[in-house]
């Protein structure tokens, strides 16, 4: 964001921007296709986006929420009691390819499976058939053209595995990647992909996680004069070392204004540390550096140093308070106390 000539924010857009998304730590608490566009268009706000990517091991596409069991649930119950006829639409279900009206959500199902699913599959064996130029012709006009059927699909077909996370995350740009089932699989693909982005010469890195895993990539690129946006749940390990920090909550409703994203200058003693807390100021991550001083040591050296040269004062002026005290106490010996002819004093 720089500001222009009529003192408003706006994006630069010569700078580029990558999102890097990890979805085993982060995924989509709701639809992930509107989650994905509002991700989209805040990176936008910093530049032109060049690359998009989400990473994840196969659990991440196979696992089902619970907002989805819930919905499936919902769907089913009232399928059931419409086919009862417990309760009545008020108004008919239509077909979103053909215009057909059906008066149950089963009834459409059944229409849908039965007519365009069919012409789908017969489609899809003609263009195997094809070869070169004519097959990509024939999958852009009928396959992937069609938009209305895969609308439709989307809503009436139920995905044979999971619930379509990653069919909707490249519906709405986003590069996803099924990497190994291994520990740390997929963030060590983003830190490979980062180091990539980061050879690119790229101006702005926005990460989507809260692994603190992440915290040196972050320290590296900062280092190197990237702009680094983390979006997460929680602005501790991660986000004291970026620039900015939105949360994902407010990324997934888009509520996210432009505002939000101006960066921030962070509390030096936050940075460097100190954290104030009920007027009391703790060390939460203290790495050596107080005040210019790189080391404890040096700082614990001149505290001893002059604790020592106090000492010192003190003994010399108690050494000097002794001779005097034993100057006056020969004095007055010599005067008072005098041994007389008999032996007594």
């Amino acid at each position: 964001m720089v500001q222009n000539s009529q003192g408003i924010y706006a994006p630069k857009h010569n700078n580029k921007v990558v999102v890097l998304w990890d979805l085993d730590n982060k995924p989509p608490r709701g639809p992930p296709y509107p989650a994905a566009v509002s991700l989209k268009n805040i990176a936008s706000f910093f530049g032109e986006i060049v690359d998009i990517s989400a990473y994840a091991n196969r659990h991440a596409f196979i696992h089902l929420p619970h907002w989805v069991i819930q919905e499936r649930r919902d769907r089913k119950q009232l399928d059931i009691m419409e086919r009862k006829g417990v309760v009545n639409p008020t108004e008919p279900y239509v077909c979103s390819v053909c215009g057909r009206k059906c008066k149950t959500n089963l009834d459409l199902k059944k229409h849908f499976k039965q007519l365009h699913e069919r012409e789908r599959q017969k489609k899809l064996s003609r263009m195997r058939s094809l070869k070169g130029k004519k097959r990509q012709r024939y999958k852009e006009r009928f396959v992937s053209g069609n938009h209305k059927y895969n609308e439709a699909a989307r809503s009436l077909l139920k995905p044979k595995v999971g619930y379509g996370l990653a069919s909707e995350l490249r519906r709405a740009g986003v590069y996803v990647k099924t990497v190994e089932d291994k520990p740390q699989a997929a963030d060590w693909a983003l830190k490979k992909q980062m180091q990539h982005s980061m050879s690119r010469g790229i101006d702005w890195l926005v990460l989507v996680s809260d692994d603190s895993d992440f915290s040196d990539m972050l320290k590296r690129a900062r280092e190197a004069s990237l702009g680094t946006v983390v979006v997460g749940d929680w602005d501790r390990a991660l986000g004291r070392h970026a620039d900015l920090w939105v949360p994902w909550i407010d990324v997934e409703n888009g509520t996210v204004s432009e505002m939000d994203l101006m960066p921030k200058k962070r509390d030096r003693r936050r940075s460097e540390g100190f954290v104030e807390e009920d007027g009391l100021f703790t060390v939460s991550n203290f790495n050596g550096d107080v005040d210019g001083v790189e080391n404890l040591d040096e700082i614990m050296d001149d505290f001893v140093g002059m604790r020592t040269k106090f000492n010192d004062l003190i003994i010399e002026d108690d050494g000097e308070e002794w001779e005097e005290q034993e100057d006056y106490m020969s004095e007055s010996s010599d005067d008072e106390y005098t041994e007389d002819d008999n032996g007594f004093y």
